[in-house]
């Protein structure tokens, strides 16, 4: 991932609406949700579910697929790792001990491709 997309990808989540509907497709998992469920369980309009929908979709981060009549929304769980790596990519850049394992609580999933010391990726 490269910092424009990181980019839009944070701008879609940076909203209240947006990051309520992302979560709710994250708890439900690879099969998704019917768009009308999460209109119902966040108390909003299926037109303004649509306008935040669409800039999920537009940053890469969920999916949509037709289900009979039903339209499911789902995460790209791809997208979301992409970025959750993007994030911490460094994170143990900055050496050993105390100041790398407080920079990032999962090492094992961050710093797999941490760059070595002197490096910077």
């Amino acid at each position: 991932m490269d910092n424009l997309a990181a980019a839009a990808a944070l701008g879609a989540l940076g909203h209240e609406t947006r990051l309520a509907v992302y979560r709710l497709l994250v708890q439900a998992g690879p099969e998704g949700l019917p768009a009308g469920a999460l209109a119902e369980q966040l108390g909003i309009a299926p037109s303004s579910l649509t306008f935040h929908l669409q800039h999920l979709q537009r940053a890469g981060l969920m999916t949509q697929r037709r289900r009979a009549r039903q339209l499911i929304c789902a995460v790209d769980y791809a997208a979301m790792n992409a970025l959750i790596g993007f994030l911490t990519r460094n994170c143990c850049g900055r050496g050993e001990g105390a100041a790398a394992s407080a920079c990032c609580p999962l090492p094992e999933a961050c710093c797999e491709e941490a760059p070595a010391a002197g490096e910077r990726s």
